[in-house]
């Protein structure tokens, strides 16, 4: 009984992660629209045949993931274009002239190149470290190096994200003395792994229930 329970356990939680994940995402992406468009298929009739408020609101996060995903290529390939790039320099240049609104388009901005650029290391180092108290050790990703206005002591700082179970699309930020992180050889992936599977996944293995 006890390993049917758990051959059960392995074979739901990946999907019930899944699922729970990408319903995040399409969340996250589809409520800014979502009175907009609910408000034209009511009006334009092209919700029929789905007539219950949740058919509906299931088919208007349908037409805004397919919007954004066209707009997304249409965007991709105008930005290649020679005079687009220079208009995109340009309206860079104006948003950063606005006040407060540059703040948070500079800070975008800058979060999205550390992401997406592919030379950088950022997220690659796992790390120990304790937390939530001295007696306690957790999973954390190296981030970058800390500001400088961050130095404590004389120590070398870094930022490190530790993701939460079982969804680590959040977690904890901390500035934390090099000293006191132990480094690991284990790749990024496999430590994401270990975090969402509340650690039933070692990292490396894989074994049949």
């Amino acid at each position: 009984m006890k390993k049917y329970i758990l051959t059960g356990l392995a074979t739901l939680l990946p999907v019930a992660v899944t699922l729970y994940v990408v319903a995040f995402v399409v969340r996250l992406l589809t409520q800014p629209f979502m009175g907009v468009v609910t408000r034209f298929l009511k009006s334009s009739n092209l919700h029929t045949p789905f007539n219950s408020e949740t058919e509906i609101r299931a088919l208007a996060q349908v037409v805004i993931l397919i919007t954004l995903f066209l707009f997304i290529i249409l965007l991709g390939s105008i930005a290649r274009w020679f005079f687009v790039k220079s208009l995109i320099k340009l309206s860079d240049k104006i948003m950063q002239k606005i006040p407060i609104v540059n703040k948070v388009y500079k800070t975008t901005k800058e979060i999205t190149h550390i992401l997406f650029a592919s030379n950088k290391n950022t997220f690659k180092q796992v790390v120990m470290i304790h937390f939530p108290d001295q007696e306690s050790y957790c999973l954390g990703l190296v981030a970058r190096e800390a500001p400088e206005s961050c130095s404590v002591a004389g120590s070398d700082m870094v930022s490190v994200f530790l993701p939460t179970t079982p969804n680590p699309m959040t977690g904890f930020m901390t500035l934390s003395p090099k000293k006191d992180l132990i480094y690991l050889d284990m790749k990024s992936e496999d430590a994401i792994k270990y975090v969402v599977s509340c650690g039933v996944v070692q990292p490396g293995t894989y074994e049949e229930l």
